[in-house]
């Protein structure tokens, strides 16, 4: 089983793969992920904070711990002496249902955040003999980048459109709507062309808060009304359906300058905004963990 982590500035987006990743058929009657979020594969995902200060063993115990609850094991190579029977760094013998242990094979990680990637790539090397890949300078993508300075390209942007170009193909627009929304545009031949990064919808709103002593904090929620009839309404307004009018006026200005494309969209504000932006057809939630997954397949250390 394949261990995916895409570390972001807010958020750590982390998913577990199950066949064709690692050959094995799905246990006999567990139910395959449904509805629009699934991915093929994807046996459980969750998101948690992004802790600049977490070492690396907490980094193991949080993995641990997590996978634990989908009855998955972090095969260790190091356990601390003296762990009593039932500690969560002690290896059980077999599945949860008495069967063979379900573990993981392998990992990938892609971050935004140098020095939580430092700290991953320890966990993973001082904790298990697991196979890694980290996502950065070098990696083999199949995608052709013709950024002036192809290193200054982000871990996660490069993800994404590995992902993007194979679940939609190109021409295509991603955009991610994390601390900061940005915008990855793809050419009809599968090159990664350029794009834009502007604020996110959450640093936006802090910053207006912080700069302007009148206006509260609010929550980020629906917006009842374009046209508030309250402070919170219409700053909520302004945020939600102006954050969306951002997207699609980006969308159409790249469309200008490149030609017709279709829009993604994905990342952790994207079901906030996306529902009203005009120019998204298509939603993926989990999309970084698709790419993530791809360029798994494509450096995995056993084809080195």
């Amino acid at each position: 089983m394949l261990l995916a982590v895409d570390v972001g500035n807010t958020q750590m987006v982390i998913g577990i793969f199950d066949d064709p990743v690692d050959g094995s058929a799905r246990p006999e009657g567990e139910v395959a992920p449904a509805g629009p979020d699934a991915l093929p594969g994807l046996v459980r995902s969750w998101r948690a904070a992004t802790v600049a200060s977490r070492t690396a063993d907490e980094l193991a115990l949080l993995l641990r711990q997590l996978l634990g609850l989908a009855g998955i094991a972090l095969p260790l190579s190091e356990v601390p002496g003296g762990e009593p029977p039932g500690s969560p760094w002690v290896e059980e013998p077999d599945g949860p249902d008495g069967g063979a242990r379900r573990e993981v094979t392998g990992v990938v990680v892609s971050s935004s955040v140098p020095s939580v990637a430092a700290t991953l790539r320890e966990t993973v090397t001082r904790w298990t003999r697991l196979p890694l890949v980290v996502v950065g300078p070098g990696i083999r993508t199949g995608m052709p980048v013709r950024y002036e300075n192809p290193r200054e390209v982000g871990a996660d942007r490069v993800v994404n459109a590995v992902g993007a170009l194979d679940l939609h193909g190109g021409p295509a627009i991603v955009v991610d709507l994390g601390t900061a929304t940005t915008f990855d545009v793809l050419s009809a031949d599968g090159e990664y062309l350029g794009g834009a990064i502007v604020p996110g919808l959450e640093v936006s709103v802090d910053a207006l808060v912080t700069r302007a002593s009148a206006l509260p904090r609010i929550a980020l929620g629906e917006a009842r009304r374009v046209v508030g009839r309250s402070t919170v309404e219409s700053m909520q307004s302004g945020a939600i359906y102006g954050h969306a009018a951002l997207i699609d006026g980006m969308c159409d200005r790249i469309a200008d300058e490149v030609g017709p494309c279709r829009t993604i969209a994905t990342g952790g504000l994207a079901g906030i905004v996306v529902p009203h932006a005009r120019r998204v057809e298509h939603m993926e939630p989990w999309l970084t963990l698709h790419g993530l997954r791809l360029l798994w397949e494509r450096n995995r250390p056993e084809a080195a």
